[in-house]
């Protein structure tokens, strides 16, 4: 039962039934499938609410009316976070998300809303990424979002950073799955990509306004993350890691899984690895490798919208005219020396740059830097942008 127009009437009914204490999420998809609606619920009498299976305590907390007082302090908080609701009944809510096994009644929402209608690909990882692994991750989101695709992502340190980062550099799409309340800055060092989300792509939780990011939150939304998208990809991440959870979420809910592989002897590519080694993830390359992956008519869709907004040009061939800019020779000399897994220290670049003075090698360090092609690391080390 979709409904387009939502009223404050409507939106304070859903704020006071997913805020009733002792009842799951998967008994109020029951009661809802009985009752047809919240309003409905909250008419219904003792009696009536425990023939539909309910029992009787849970009877009593929908009946009582209880969570009204606690759903108008959100309706407030939504109005002055300048937030939306959007339920489960919603035509805004996103078909795939409602597939799922517990699909969340009800979401939480700031910016472009109409994202969760596009499709979607996620790209999760390690809070703790190697140089390689940022590489990897920046370089796969800004190919899908070049291509057409939504990145989905928790907006946590790291990898889900450079995710979002990287799609909105190509003025791309993105969505931040947060494990807090959408009007909380989770993390505090992520203010400026807070906003610029907020602004140009979307913020969405299942968590209540001003809910703080409890670590249990995590686990919890990352079956959104999965759940928004047609399938995840995995840059780096430890054995028993959060982007393992969101993997293992992805196959039971029939997503696709990807996997970047990684150095043999770090840490962080044990997560990837061991997907790729059991058959639980497929390989990943490059960015075709995704999107081969994907439904026929998905694929048609993309290759639509690519040629109708460039002409037909694909973003590999983009790609390639980025990396054919002109550069000085000596930076271009320098990028040759850069390697993209492995920092190299400025010393040991001027030992290898001999007759080159430190303000001629920074400065042309710089113009790649500026170019896209190199990124300085802590201690004044230099990688290759992938």
């Amino acid at each position: 039962m979709a409904t387009a127009v939502v009223t404050q009437e409507e939106v304070l009914h859903w704020l006071a039934l997913v805020m009733t204490p002792g009842v799951g999420t998967v008994g109020l998809l029951h009661l809802l499938e009985k009752l047809q609606s919240p309003e409905a619920i909250f008419r219904a009498s003792g009696s009536e609410l425990e023939a539909t299976g309910v029992s009787p305590a849970q009877a009593r907390n929908i009946a009582s009316g209880c969570a009204f007082e606690d759903a108008a302090d959100q309706q407030q908080k939504l109005l002055e976070a300048g937030a939306e609701l959007i339920s489960i009944h919603d035509t805004r809510y996103p078909a795939q998300l409602r597939q799922i096994f517990d699909p969340p009644l009800v979401l939480f929402a700031i910016g472009k809303t109409e994202l969760m209608m596009t499709h979607a690909v996620a790209v999760v990882g390690t809070r703790r990424p190697t140089p390689y692994g940022l590489a990897a991750a920046e370089r796969l989101s800004a190919d899908l979002s070049r291509a057409g695709l939504t990145i989905v992502s928790g907006m946590a340190r790291g990898i889900d950073t450079a995710a979002h980062q990287s799609a909105l550099k190509q003025d791309g799409a993105t969505i931040a799955v947060l494990g807090c309340g959408v009007d909380i800055l989770y993390p505090s060092s992520n203010r400026k990509l807070y906003d610029d989300i907020a602004r140009r792509g979307l913020l969405v939780s299942e968590f209540p306004m001003g809910a703080p990011a409890f670590p249990q939150n995590f686990p919890i939304r990352n079956r959104i993350v999965s759940g928004l998208s047609l399938g995840v990809v995995i840059v780096e991440g430890a054995q028993h890691s959060g982007s393992g959870i969101t993997a293992r979420l992805a196959m039971d809910q029939g997503r696709e899984v990807w996997a970047v592989p990684g150095n043999i002897t770090s840490t962080m590519s044990w997560g990837p690895n061991l997907l790729i080694k059991s058959g639980g993830a497929k390989l990943v390359q490059e960015w075709t490798d995704v999107t081969d992956e994907l439904p026929v008519a998905v694929r048609r869709d993309l290759v639509a919208r690519a040629q109708q907004q460039t002409g037909g040009e694909s973003s590999g061939e983009q790609g390639e005219s980025n990396v054919e800019e002109p550069l000085k020779k000596l930076a271009r000399r320098l990028l040759n020396a850069l390697q993209v897994d492995v920092p190299t220290q400025l010393d040991d670049l001027l030992e290898t740059f001999e007759g080159v003075s430190s303000s001629e090698l920074i400065s042309a360090l710089f113009d790649l830097e500026m170019s896209g092609l190199a990124r300085q690391l802590p201690g004044k080390n230099f990688v290759k942008v992938w």
